[in-house]
């Protein structure tokens, strides 16, 4: 049998500084910026319970615990496999005292799971729901950019996931800005809005939105995050620390 043969089909990576043990695959979805942006953005105090809906392998849900060690995390992923190696990667991290993965999919009923509401909720969302609007992604990363039932069923899920005065973060295409805060108004306010630029002098690509449910104070929009300079460094000094650690914040 050859040694190819043999190859797994995952990789065990480090994520945050080294502190994270991820197993992923190699050919499928794969951790990146977005899910450390959505960690860093997590900004739960100590007690409170945090659901990350869609966690695949579990990037941000492990990289958002560790940076919170006082706070309870749930992990709701549809994919089977996907689900198997959060659940794995959360027992190698040794987070099994508050952190789970469990079934369950944004498309159906929320009091299905038998939760109770969180005090918050976080999520990157496929960031394509019109497949012509793309070219066809591979199979085994069709989950993760194409959403079923669209943007309409994470916000109307995100929603029922927390409490009253509960907060939702999401990290999504900047030219879905619109669409996200008519969506999420529709039971939240006091937005806070991040862009996030790859240069200083680009328009922003992605943006993190934070909403309150029930919320009613005026939206506000905050200095953008600039992932890259010009002067050949990886990242700027502010995107490495969050790489290694410190929080986005909201302020």
């Amino acid at each position: 049998m050859s040694a190819q043969t043999l190859q797994s089909p995952y990789s065990q990576d480090r994520i945050l500084d080294g502190r994270i043990i991820l197993k992923q695959p190699i050919k499928g979805y794969r951790a990146g910026l977005d899910a450390a942006l959505l960690a860093a953005a997590c900004e739960a105090g100590p007690g409170r319970r945090v659901l990350e809906a869609g966690c695949g392998p579990g990037a941000a849900l492990l990289a958002a615990a560790v940076r919170r060690p006082d706070t309870q995390f749930v992990g709701l992923e549809r994919d089977p496999e996907a689900l198997g190696l959060a659940q794995e990667n959360i027992a190698a991290n040794g987070l099994e005292g508050r952190v789970r993965a469990l079934a369950g999919d944004v498309a159906q009923r929320f009091s299905i799971l038998g939760l109770e509401p969180f005090d918050e909720a976080m999520a990157n969302p496929p960031f394509f729901d019109d497949p012509a609007a793309i070219r066809g992604p591979a199979p085994e990363r069709e989950g993760a950019y194409m959403a079923d039932g669209g943007l309409e069923a994470w916000t109307r899920f995100l929603l029922k996931a927390v409490r009253e005065g509960g907060a939702i973060t999401l990290i999504h295409r900047a030219d879905r800005l619109a669409d996200i805060l008519a969506l999420l108004g529709q039971g939240a306010g006091s937005f806070r809005i991040r862009p996030i630029q790859p240069f200083a002098d680009e328009p922003a690509k992605r943006i993190l939105v934070r909403a309150i449910k029930t919320g009613k104070a005026p939206l506000v929009l905050l200095p953008p995050l600039v992932l890259h300079d010009r002067s050949g460094g990886k990242h700027t000094a502010q995107a490495e620390a969050i790489l290694r650690g410190e929080a986005l914040g909201w302020s």
